[in-house]
């Protein structure tokens, strides 16, 4: 076995090895280091003697102190290091980077279908917006007899989902950041993918009132039809036993198939895309293959005029300089620095801080702590200059590429993603997830040709070519982009879609529960 080792900058004191199940003790590195210790695929090896208190140092920064002397050729892992402070969010460079714009990249197009709002789905889908938690056994009763009776008869019409979650009742609904549940499943419900239309099932008594969730104003295809809010609320006189709500249900799901049929594809600009990336069972070649190619992905989306978002706090915590000094202007900047002040209290409130982000796979993976995470993590987000913020739960209103703010959690970062109205989603793993979405597609990339091979009929994007030296980020990352434009226009399904592999959503709530 030829030894394989990847160190990211040359300033780096550690580098990653590369090699399937790892190098035993005793490997002789290409340069003529022996290795000390059995080092895991992905983890590090100290390429020089590390002292004591001295900087670790890989993508060029300090990812942590060595707990005591490490020896040239040992590895080097999470009980060996001591994590550096966060950065402090003051004195800050604040729009400081001025990159020549990027060439405009012209002519590429997608089969979409276009809304009244100007939006642009990728899927034509009826979504069944729910109020409460309660309801969501009746909704997914009538989802199932919708697909098999009625779904059959809307042939232009992709899917039904239950916008099911754990909100709505027994919850301080007038706290400090209950906004931001209510917003979220609010935007939901308006993605590009279910094309304005809007039916809720309600329980009745729950504290989140259809009123409350959709104020008038809220629906702009209602506004155009004087249409009311559509609502089947299962407390009604009306519904004597069971059937009755759920064919209720299915009758009020007819008329917006429908409409929903009377849709077709049409060729649209690239720029109609809104794509959310995001990262989950991240492993150290995270960094060094998928997150680097979806980033040189990210830059030509930007070019050709899409919106993109990166988000996860905690996976960018530690590079909030690097995101600052991107900001097109200050505002922008001071904008991700509240986000992240606000996130920082909200751990805080919790005895906690971004320390609590790395899971024991990423550890086995490679990772040592949250700063080695967030350096390879932030680099989805390209190069391109960073043109807006967004709050959890708010819509996107503008193109290029945005920070979006969300907690790293893939459930909770791709519900929120989904609420700022994302139409195609890209998500990156190493230690491999079945992870995926029922209101739009997800490609999943995967960082290491073996977790591609094992798990070939899950991932959709093998990164592991970088590493492998069969292709370069650039190729891998030109793919991605030419496999959005297929699975955006329908004419290819990404493997959560084949096998029907989805998450439930996870709204976001830091106020009270009573």
């Amino acid at each position: 076995m030829t030894p394989l080792i990847i160190r990211m900058q040359a300033r780096d004191n550690v580098a990653i090895v590369a090699n399937n199940g790892g190098l035993p003790a005793g490997t002789v590195l290409p340069d003529g280091l022996v290795l000390r210790d059995q080092v895991p695929q992905g983890h590090k090896v100290a390429l020089v003697d590390l002292p004591a208190k001295s900087a670790v140092l890989r993508y060029g920064i300090p990812i942590g102190y060595a707990l005591k002397d490490i020896p040239a050729g040992s590895w080097v892992h999470e009980r060996l290091l001591d994590m550096p402070s966060a950065r402090e969010l003051d004195n800050l460079p604040i729009a400081t980077v001025k990159p020549e714009p990027l060439p405009p990249l012209e002519g590429y197009t997608f089969e979409g279908y276009r809304n009244a709002d100007g939006s642009v789905g990728t899927r034509n889908i009826l979504a069944i917006t729910t109020t409460v938690q309660c309801v969501s056994g009746v909704v997914e009763f009538a989802v199932q007899r919708i697909k098999n009776e009625l779904l059959p008869q809307y042939p232009h019409v992709d899917d039904v989902v239950g916008l099911e979650h754990t909100y709505g009742c027994g919850v301080a609904i007038d706290a400090e950041g209950a906004d931001i549940p209510i917003r979220t499943l609010r935007n939901i419900s308006l993605n590009p993918n279910f094309g304005g239309e809007v039916m809720v099932v309600s329980l009745g008594c729950e504290k989140l009132q259809p009123e409350r969730l959709m104020p008038p104003g809220a629906i702009p295809i209602n506004d155009q039809r004087g249409e009311a809010l559509d609502v089947v609320c299962l407390q009604d006189d009306a519904h004597v036993g069971f059937m009755s709500m759920v064919d209720d249900i299915l009758q009020t799901a007819k008329r917006h198939l429908e409409r929903l049929n009377q849709r077709r594809r049409e060729t649209v600009s690239a720029s109609e895309l809104v794509v959310g990336v995001q990262c989950g069972g991240s492993d150290a070649f995270s960094g060094v293959t998928a997150n680097p190619a979806v980033g040189y992905c990210t830059d030509l989306l930007v070019r050709a005029g899409a919106s993109v978002m990166f988000s996860e706090v905690t996976e960018v915590r530690d590079g909030i300089d690097q995101l600052t000094s991107r900001a097109t202007s200050p505002e922008v900047a001071q904008a991700m620095i509240r986000e992240m002040a606000w996130y920082d209290a909200y751990l805080a409130r919790g005895r906690a801080d971004r320390s609590a982000n790395t899971t024991p796979g990423n550890k086995k993976g490679g990772l040592s702590n949250i700063v080695e995470k967030a350096m390879g993590s932030i680099v989805k987000s390209g190069s391109a200059p960073i043109s807006g913020v967004l709050s959890p739960g708010e819509k996107l209103k503008q193109k290029g590429l945005i920070y979006a703010a969300t907690p790293a959690s893939d459930f909770i970062c791709g519900t929120l993603q989904l609420a700022a109205g994302m139409n195609l989603h890209v998500f990156t793993t190493g230690r491999g997830t079945p992870y995926g979405l029922a209101e739009v597609p997800v490609i999943k990339v995967a960082t290491r040709s073996d977790l591609a091979r094992r798990w070939h009929d899950l991932m959709d994007v093998n990164a592991g070519t970088i590493a492998d030296g069969t292709q370069t980020i650039e190729e891998v990352g030109t793919a991605l982009f030419e496999l959005m434009l297929d699975v955006a226009s329908g004419r290819k399904k990404t493997w959560a879609e084949h096998w029907k592999l989805h998450n439930a959503l996870v709204l976001f709530n830091p106020a009270p529960v009573t």
